[in-house]
């Protein structure tokens, strides 16, 4: 239920405290739910800050000193959880759909459903998408400065010539954006279309989609296999599983050239 209440801002600081945060932040850093879920669960009175009600997402909350409560139970910290899936094409990265559209939540147990995604993938894309109950972790994944790659196969319907490589390596303006790929090129091509290797350190909205619309390009299919240098590798379509101690390091690395777009 977006624009019921105000969005919490980030790393919120009261004077005269420390490891201070908002009452809806302080729910997602401990892993409860995401912050959105959180206001409205504030918002309908279901909260409570050292035994009282109260109803405002910003309220000032000093971490691991005071007690928070939903539902008349005490929310202790999560243990850090991440994961990694192969979203299908067609699926939403929402945990809820105003329209009724599958969600990347249909495909998690409930166990996982806690968990939130790390960016987004849009409803016409699939492959590798990141979920966790680190929002830290997944500030860092996302922050331009950190350069962490993602890395796409794109299927477009076009014969893709060195003129248009250097178009995209050199960025384009779409209205008041200008938007520009890290790297790209021709991985193999067709009797009519190419597959081309896109590598992203921003990742704008739609980002790739829309420099390739303003060519004329028409993109048939476009796959993120890789962030950092964790790779989709084989995982199938809708299958999700937990990151180990050298996957979840290997985000934040310097990408690998994938060599397979994994199961298509």
């Amino acid at each position: 239920m977006r624009g019921k209440h105000p969005p919490t801002k980030n790393n919120r600081k009261t004077p005269g405290g420390s490891g201070r945060t908002g009452l809806a932040r302080a729910l997602s850093k401990m892993g409860y739910c995401s912050r959105t879920r959180a206001a409205d669960l504030i918002v309908a009175g279901r909260v409570r800050l050292n035994g009282i009600v109260r109803r405002d997402a910003e309220t000032s909350v000093r971490l691991g000193q005071d007690k928070i409560a939903v539902d008349g139970r005490e929310i202790h910290a999560e243990e850090k959880a991440y994961w990694m899936m192969n979203k299908p094409r067609g699926v939403v990265t929402t945990a809820s759909d105003e329209k009724g559209r599958e969600t990347v939540y249909d495909y998690l147990s409930e166990k996982e459903k806690w968990l939130a995604p790390v960016g987004r993938l849009d409803k016409a894309s699939e492959g590798l998408l990141l979920l966790t109950n680190d929002s830290e972790w997944a500030a860092r994944v996302l922050d331009p400065a950190a350069h962490v790659g993602k890395t796409y196969h794109v299927q477009v319907a076009a014969l893709a010539g060195e003129a248009l490589l250097q178009t995209l390596r050199r960025g384009v303006h779409d209205r008041s954006d200008f938007l520009q790929m890290t790297s790209v090129r021709e991985l193999r091509r067709g009797e009519h279309n190419s597959w081309l290797e896109i590598v992203l350190h921003e990742g704008k909205n739609r980002q790739i989609r829309r420099m390739l619309e303003v060519l004329g390009v028409e993109v048939l299919r476009l796959v993120r296999v890789a962030i950092g240098s964790l790779e989709l590798g084989d995982l199938g379509k809708g299958e999700s599983r937990k990151l180990n101690a050298a996957e979840r390091a290997a985000v934040t690395e310097k990408p690998s050239v994938a060599n397979a777009v994994g199961k298509l």
